[in-house]
Formats: C-alpha cells, structure tokens, sequence
C-alpha cells in the first residue's frame, strides 16, 4: 500500500465532533493525535471533546429521539440497508483505515468489514419483526396488550480493538429499535467510527439520531453524559474494571445497561480430538486480531496423553507466522496496539517462565510495539497468564488428566464468555455445553462470533446479549396495557 493511497484516505476522514448532523470543533478547541501503532507515527489530528461537548451529544440524541421512535420500522429498516451497501462499496477503505490505526493486518479488517457490515445488515431485518402480544386475561375480564417501545436516548462506549464492528453492532440495534445514540469510540482508534458516521449520514440517517464524540477523557465526558436524566441505556464494551465502574454509575439513573466486559477463554482438547482441526482451531481462537480479542482463547488446556504432540504442531505452525505492519503482503500478525499491551505481554510470558513454563517459539519484543507469536507449555497453576486476559499473540498451554479435572481448570475464573472444546464425543460435547460455565461455546470450531447469534457473557464477562434476535431487545422496553371488555 503506498503512502499516497494512506494519505488520500486519512484526508478523507473527518476531524471534528459529529453533533446533530454537523461536523463541530470541540467547544474549547481542544484536539489530540491518533497514531499509526506500527510506526508510531501521527495520521490524524481530532476533535478531543469534554464534558460539555457530551452534553451537547446528548441533547441532540434528545431531540431527535421522538421523532425517530416514531418512524416506520420499514423506513429504518432501509435506512440501516442503504448503510449496509455503502459499508460494501467502501470495504477496501474501511479496512485500510482500520488496519492504519489499530495495526491488524488487511486480510482481518477486511474480514471485519464482512463482519461488522452483517449488524447492519441484520438489525436492518430485525427491525420490521419487533412484536408484543394481545389476549384476553386468565380472568376474561380484560384484553391484554403487550407492545415494546425503544427506551430512548442510548450511549454507546466502543473498544479499540474492532473499530467497525463493535461500532455496527451497537449502533444497528439501537437504530433498528428506535433508539437515538451517541457514541464514544476508543482514543486509540476513533477515524473508523468517524468515516463510518458518514456512511450513515449518506444512508439518510436523520440528524441528531447518531452522534459521535471523540475524546482522551473519556471518564469524564461519560459520567456527565450518565449523569443526566435523559439518558435511558448504556451499553459498553471493554474491560472488566471499567465496566464496574460504569456500573455504579449507571445505578444512581437506574439505566438499563448491556456490557461485554474480559474474558479469559478456556480451550479444552480432549483426548479423542481430532488433532488436526484443534491445531486449526487454536490458530484462529488465538491469533486471530493478533491475539486481542475477548474471545481469544487465553488457557489452553490439553489431554496429557496429547500434550506433546499438539504443542509440537502449533509451535511449528506459529513459528511460521508472519510479522509486520499490516498494510504489508502476506502479513498475518502485526503490532499490539502500543507499549503497554507489548510490556503486558512481555510480564505474563516472564513470569509463567519464572514458574517453570517453557517457550517453544517467540517470546521476546521484536522492535516497538511488535511482540513474536509464542508458544509455551507446562504453565503451572498460580501464573498470571493464566488469572489475567493476555490480550496479544501468546498461546499458553497446561495439561489435565480427566473430564473433570479439565471443567475444574476451565471454569477456575472469574470470567465467562466463551469457551472452545475439542472432541469427537457428541456426549462429552453435550456434558461440556452444561458444565462450562460461558455465555458462548465453540464446539470443534476457532471461531463463534456471527451477527445472527447472541454475543455475550456471565459472571464478571458482562450483562446482556448483541446480535441475534435477542440483540434488539436490549434497547427495547415492554409495556402492558389492559382493555377492559365492555
């Protein structure tokens, strides 16, 4: 990809705050850079909003929330359609720029524009089939009408790490319901999110209904925005720690919140697996967005009587990966998204090494922000690589002996969003879809995520489901009336 190509796309992307159809300064004019992680280099230079300027967001989701609650579902259902096809004529765009700003390589954001196009997509099918119910009551002396009403303004945090998908699969929902929305994408990445504001605007998405702020003070443009009475929903994607913190305070308004918070996904390979596809299988649950992703799988947790050979195979397979910046041929695994996920990733390795785990390949900080694909076994009970989500391109590896000392070992965490298991056994796969404790389950498969499924986790994963019939239904409230029969 050649610098003038990079240069004419980022020239393309707007630099402002996207306030009820408008493209604004920050009232204070305040700005910060956004940097190319591979190089370090700044690419653009946004808007740096403050608590003022959420505000602002918010009033104008406000004020255009009645009229598009009231909208025919058929007309947003278009709309979201229309935004579907524009994302599709500026795929290569949209994975350029992703890949510019978070480091993936093209080929993975591409495949995130087919991905995070299907929100839109679906949610745009989703819209026209929101139903409730009418009947008489137990006691025939009334008709019940049970009818569903989006629950008003949303704010909606997205992460850094799937700048366009994580950014359809909040905002297609809320607009399929009704919902206005202001979004606040990840200082690290935000031109997606503002490029992708465009396309929508182009969709016809009437001003004030979609809202973009960006800014380096996120807690406090949030707490102002959760602050105010308006507000009806909030919906967040990150860590943990924030998440519990969001929590809090969204309890003073009682908001209705979805979150989908760490992860720390087990990958069981039982002893009757078919080796050949849990190779396949670790390759994609592991490296896949170089590693940072919640549903990559953080323990790999494997039949002693297999150990051996699957950590021979997938080192083999890892050593082989290639390194660079993503906008480069052929490259599979490019830079963490800066120097603190790189030091992350060099502690956890450390320390698991320090416990007597051993590094078959990688291991070490090639230069900046790139960190070599690794692989290390007998990681002990006790490191932290095994409490702490890696979030990076290192495969862990720990053995069992038995089904119910490998339950043990995958739900001995905190977490519980997605869990992968290997095996040829349809009953042991039934056992393990009860006895793992995950929002998810990949069985024989890498890789779960699809628009038409709930994404979601339990315990500290999260609250909520996105995608899927039951995605919609997050901005959506219920509410009863009763006729009386005369």
């Amino acid at each position: 990809m050649s610098d003038a190509s990079e240069a004419a796309l980022l020239s393309t992307v707007p630099t402002g705050l996207f306030l009820a159809g408008e493209w604004v300064d920050a009232a204070a004019s305040a700005t910060f850079d956004v940097r190319d992680p591979a190089t370090g280099a700044v690419i653009r230079t946004i808007a740096d909003a403050d608590a003022d300027d959420g505000l602002r967001a918010l009033d104008a989701a406000v004020a255009a929330q009645e009229s598009w609650a009231a909208t025919a579902p058929r007309v947003r259902s278009e709309i979201l359609r229309r935004a579907f096809d524009l994302v599709q004529q500026r795929k290569e765009d949209l994975a350029l720029l992703m890949t510019l700003e978070m480091g993936k390589p093209l080929a993975e954001s591409r495949a995130e524009v087919a991905y995070g196009g299907e929100f839109l997509r679906w949610f745009s099918e989703e819209a026209v089939r929101v139903s409730g119910r009418y009947g008489s009551n137990p006691e025939g002396t009334g008709r019940m009408i049970v009818s569903q009403r989006p629950v008003g303004p949303a704010l909606l945090i997205t992460p850094w790490n799937f700048p366009l998908a994580m950014a359809t699969r909040k905002i297609a929902p809320a607009l399929a319901a009704g919902c206005t929305v202001v979004v606040k994408p990840a200082g690290l990445t935000p031109l997606t999110t503002l490029l992708f504001a465009t396309i929508l605007a182009q969709a016809g998405v009437p001003a004030g209904v979609v809202n973009v702020v960006t800014t380096t003070r996120s807690g406090d443009v949030s707490a102002a925005i959760m602050a105010d009475p308006h507000l009806r929903k909030l919906s967040f994607t990150g860590s943990t720690q924030v998440g519990q913190a969001l929590l809090a305070q969204a309890a003073d308004g009682v908001l209705r919140v979805s979150m989908e918070l760490g992860g720390n996904a087990p990958f069981v390979v039982f002893e009757d697996a078919d080796l050949a596809a849990a190779v396949e299988g670790a390759m994609a649950a592991k490296f896949r967005n170089i590693g940072e992703a919640c549903t990559a799988a953080n323990r790999f947790i494997v039949h002693e009587s297999l150990a051996a050979e699957f950590t021979a195979r997938v080192s083999a397979r890892v050593a082989a990966l290639t390194v660079g910046r993503g906008t480069d041929d052929g490259i599979e695994i490019g830079p963490l998204i800066d120097e603190h996920a790189v030091a992350k990733a060099s502690s956890l390795v450390a320390d698991a090494v320090a416990r007597g785990a051993t590094v078959h390949t990688g291991g070490a900080v090639l230069r900046g922000t790139f960190f070599e694909p690794t692989v290390i076994s007998g990681v002990p009970a006790g490191a932290e690589i095994l409490r702490q989500e890696i979030f990076g391109p290192v495969l862990a590896i720990s053995t069992f002996a038995d089904e119910d000392e490998a339950v043990r070992l995958a739900n001995d965490t905190e977490y519980g969003l997605v869990s992968y298991v290997f095996t040829r056994d349809l009953a042991r796969g039934h056992r393990m879809i009860d006895r793992l404790e995950t929002g998810m389950m990949g069985l024989n498969v890498g890789v779960v995520s699809n628009a038409a499924a709930p994404f979601g986790g339990v315990r500290q994963s999260g609250l909520g489901r996105e995608g899927g019939p039951e995605g919609i239904h997050e901005y959506l409230a219920t509410k009863y009336t009763l006729l009386p029969n005369d």
